[in-house]
């Protein structure tokens, strides 16, 4: 087989042109998310600016302080609060959720939060509440939300409202431990993979697809891969 006719790209499948051989099951690659390209260089691969990323947190840190609450999260909820005058009592409160939706606040003022989910919401099983500081100066409301999809990370509380890097979260390893192991897996695998890329590294996804490749490479030593690509 000539050099030019067995050049072939990897994208879900390999494909020969001018040739008998077409989507050879092997190569078939399902469940890939990815987008970029990439070389098997290493010097192919982005290296990480410091000073552009060390900005870009201190960006983010002022943007997050700067909101009328705050919020933490887990994978599988979101706790949100906002503190108020001591003398206020539930009554005083509108709050409001949907699957979709949020209003929070004082009635009869502004909405200290209001907007879109940027992902839906278990309605039946999202809560609030009010606790009061030990010296009796002031309260808080606490917000917690139950994700329908127990598996991401959410950049922000609601669509209008500045987006945090969610690639840089590293969940506590305290709670890992809570987590049954198929979710224990799968965020492993994120913090993992976002590691790998923060370095320039293929992730665990990527690997696998490089090894696909080198093993058919190592089958069919007559073909030219020089061309070769894994998108």
């Amino acid at each position: 087989m000539s050099s030019a006719a067995s050049q072939c790209s990897i994208a879900f499948y390999c494909q020969f042109p001018n040739s008998h051989i077409n989507k050879p099951p092997f190569l078939t690659i399902p469940n890939y998310h990815h987008q970029q390209h990439y070389s098997q260089t290493p010097s192919k691969w982005p290296t990480p600016d410091p000073t552009t990323e060390a900005a870009a947190l201190a960006r983010e840190k002022a943007e997050q302080a700067s909101l009328p609450y705050t919020w933490t999260q887990t994978l599988p909820d979101l706790t949100l609060t906002f503190p108020i005058p001591a003398s206020l009592k539930a009554r005083d409160l509108s709050i409001s959720l949907t699957k979709t939706t949020i209003s929070a606040g004082i009635k009869g003022q502004t909405p200290i939060i209001s907007g879109q989910f940027p992902h839906p919401i278990h309605v039946d099983d999202s809560t609030w509440t009010i606790t009061t500081s030990p010296d009796n100066s002031s309260k808080t409301v606490e917000i917690l939300l139950d994700k329908v999809n127990k598996q991401e990370w959410w950049a922000h509380v609601v669509t209008t409202a500045p987006k945090i890097d969610v690639t840089k979260i590293v969940p506590d390893n305290s709670k890992l431990s809570d987590l049954d192991g198929e979710t224990r897996g799968l965020v492993e695998k994120m913090m993992y993979d976002q590691r790998q890329k923060e370095q320039g590294l293929p992730t665990s996804d990527e690997q696998k697809k490089m090894e696909i490749l080198k093993k058919f490479q190592e089958q069919h030593p007559e073909m030219d891969f020089s061309n070769a690509k894994i998108q």
